[in-house]
């Protein structure tokens, strides 16, 4: 498991190209305010927004970056996905739903999720396709 910060070196072959790159967390924030109900959105009494601030480079090779390999763990095991839902007031940047990415590139910003405001939750994952473990990052001190 890998401390908020620390970014994670990947490679892989995406159709016949090598790609190389970099995922990192750089931060997390519990009950991000908002004029959107997370609790709403959950159909969950009870839930809040957070966000988590990542980074995607390549080194090599083109790919497509997106949200989605972005989860937040809890210890029971339980795993919530990102939002689909873009308020203006979420923080910003905001991570893209999907951006190409060719060598030297990154992409940066806030991924928001609705979440129980208790527990919060452990870890961040990330897991993109032909990736056989994901990779986490520890949230538990912040």
């Amino acid at each position: 498991m890998f401390i908020v910060g620390h970014a994670w070196p990947f490679e892989g072959t995406i159709g016949s190209e090598e790609v190389t790159g970099t995922a990192a967390v750089l931060g997390y924030r519990h009950k991000v305010r908002s004029v959107g109900s997370a609790a709403d959105e959950s159909g969950t009494a009870g839930y809040v927004w957070s966000a988590l601030d990542v980074k995607v480079c390549s080194d090599k090779g083109t790919f497509v970056a997106t949200d989605q390999p972005w989860t937040l763990t809890y210890a029971d095991g339980a795993r919530i996905a990102p939002s689909s839902t873009r308020f203006d007031d979420f923080p910003k940047p905001a991570f893209p739903f999907e951006t190409t990415l060719t060598a030297g590139k990154c992409v940066k910003g806030n991924i928001v999720f609705a979440v129980p405001d208790n527990p919060r939750p452990s870890t961040a994952a990330y897991a993109p396709d032909g990736l056989a473990t994901p990779r986490e990052w520890d949230l538990s001190k912040l």
